[in-house]
């Protein structure tokens, strides 16, 4: 947001003067006729007075000071116009903005921009702002001060202006939000939705994006989505760039119950449940119950409908990891998730769970349990057989992929990648002797520990435990190979 706006001037007896500013008093200090106090400036105007008209070599150029306290950047272009009807041979001015440390000043810059090009071009052609002092100033025309008012209040409240200054010259400006440039998609990426895309989609959006949406499930990788889209996995991922690019998905790691969590500082924020946290993971990963267990369950519970949704963890690609018990688990409920918003906060540790008559509601002490026993070098499979034999049943309540999808998203967990790293290749990569042999073994390449297993798995169509088997085989001296997490 603009805190203020003003017009500087260079006089050739007075020097640097603040001709207009909004709101009144933001630069310099303005008397209010019948106040006994003033609003202070934004800043000491003393201080940065030489960098509002600088010297001359820093004319004609985009330039951002930062006050002493560090609470404000004036962001300004001053304009130099050379002539022989100026005093002094030249005109100089300076239209700049001051706003918060902390706001994204790329937006700005272009308004900087358009003022100081306008006024420049309107001061060539009719001397807008050098008459505008004088006496007989053009009554038809705009004063300046009013402008600045006008330009600072339609910019804050709508992102846009479209001011007439005279009879020929309007002032048109937008604020366009600046998007850093997304990062690579990748084939083993996961893409998961920041919105319901039923909800803004068109017909006459492209077709290859139309496509590509209705597979978004937060379980695909983008190497299936192409699959399923029946699309090139370039476009795909072109067109999850786009995406990405307007933040309206985000891109995890492929779930495997054979992969390794650990926690982040993050989780210090969901064990004290900030903002409610454990709540929204509770919402989000508690499933019901099978008919099967409601039938065994029936005298301490009502009803059984599950919280969360969506497909249960056993059903992700390449979930090789996890035994057929487990499977059968997950499918169960995924076939009887429904969503609901229950409030419960069943923090009664000797309760894993409470059963309402909106279904199974893991406790928060439950759940923060479950979070907290991830570490490096514990696959998922050992952390969820862990809890069943201590008597938890963990399929039975909590969908462990949303679990970990929910960790991740919050920044309460990260993903320990598996790499592996041969020292024979390395030493070829570094002398420059490494030339790609034909017939070679095709995982040669992967072997410089910049490359993760989710890339094999995804470029290779192998499974985590076919690629520990094919390494065992690897063509190398023995203790040649290293498996690293990391």
């Amino acid at each position: 947001m603009i805190q203020g706006i003003f017009y500087a001037r260079f006089f050739p007896k007075e020097g640097t003067k603040i001709v207009a500013q909004s709101p009144p008093g933001c630069i310099v200090p303005v008397p209010v006729p019948g106040a006994s106090t003033t609003k202070p400036p934004l800043f000491d105007y003393g201080v940065l007075q030489e960098y509002i008209i600088p010297r001359q070599a820093f004319c004609n150029r985009y330039i951002t000071v930062a006050d002493p306290e560090g609470k404000y950047f004036v962001l300004g272009l001053p304009v130099s116009i050379p002539s022989p009807r100026y005093y002094r041979n030249e005109f100089i001015f300076n239209f700049g903005l001051v706003v918060e440390n902390d706001v994204d000043q790329v937006p700005y810059e272009r308004v900087v921009r358009r003022l100081a090009v306008t006024f420049a071009e309107m001061e060539k052609q009719s001397g807008f702002l050098s008459q505008d002092v004088n006496a007989n100033e053009n009554q038809a025309r705009r004063p300046i001060q009013s402008l600045l008012e006008i330009i600072k209040e339609d910019l804050n409240n709508y992102g846009e202006c479209m001011i007439p200054v005279d009879d020929a010259n309007t002032i048109n400006m937008k604020l366009f939000p600046h998007h850093p440039t997304p990062p690579e998609v990748k084939g083993w990426h996961v893409p998961v939705a920041k919105m319901k895309f039923a909800d803004v989609v068109d017909p006459a959006w492209d077709l290859t994006l139309q496509r590509v949406i209705t597979h978004i499930d937060g379980v695909s990788d983008v190497r299936r989505i192409a699959f399923l889209a029946d699309v090139s996995l370039e476009l795909t991922q072109l067109a999850l760039r786009h995406l990405l690019y307007y933040d309206t998905i985000l891109l995890l790691d492929m779930f495997f119950f054979g992969a390794c969590y650990a926690p982040r500082p993050g989780m210090h924020d969901f064990i004290a449940n900030v903002g409610g946290m454990v709540d929204e993971c509770a919402n989000y990963v508690c499933v019901g119950a099978s008919t099967e267990q409601q039938a065994a369950a029936a005298g301490a519970a009502g009803s059984s409908a599950g919280e969360g949704g969506g497909k249960g963890a056993g059903q992700q690609h390449g979930n090789d990891h996890c035994d057929d018990h487990d499977h059968d688990h997950a499918d169960e409920d995924d076939n009887n998730n429904n969503n609901n918003n229950n409030n419960n906060n069943g923090n009664d540790r000797n309760e894993p769970t409470t059963t309402t008559t909106h279904g199974h509601r893991v406790s928060n002490y439950m759940l923060i349990k479950l979070m907290t026993t991830f570490c490096v070098g514990k696959t998922v499979t050992e952390w969820l057989k862990g809890h069943m034999d201590g008597g938890f049943d963990v399929l039975r309540f909590v969908d462990v992929r949303r679990l970990v999808q929910f960790g991740v998203i919050k920044g309460c967990l990260y993903r320990v990648h598996k790499h592996v790293v041969s020292k024979q290749y390395l030493a070829a990569l570094a002398t420059g002797q490494a030339r790609p042999v034909a017939g070679g073994d095709p995982l040669q390449k992967y072997t410089d520990g910049c490359h993760t297993f989710d890339q094999i798995i995804t470029e290779r169509d192998l499974t985590d435990s076919e690629i520990m088997g094919k390494l065992k085989s690897f063509p190398a001296p023995a203790g040649d190979l290293t498996v690293l997490y990391r």
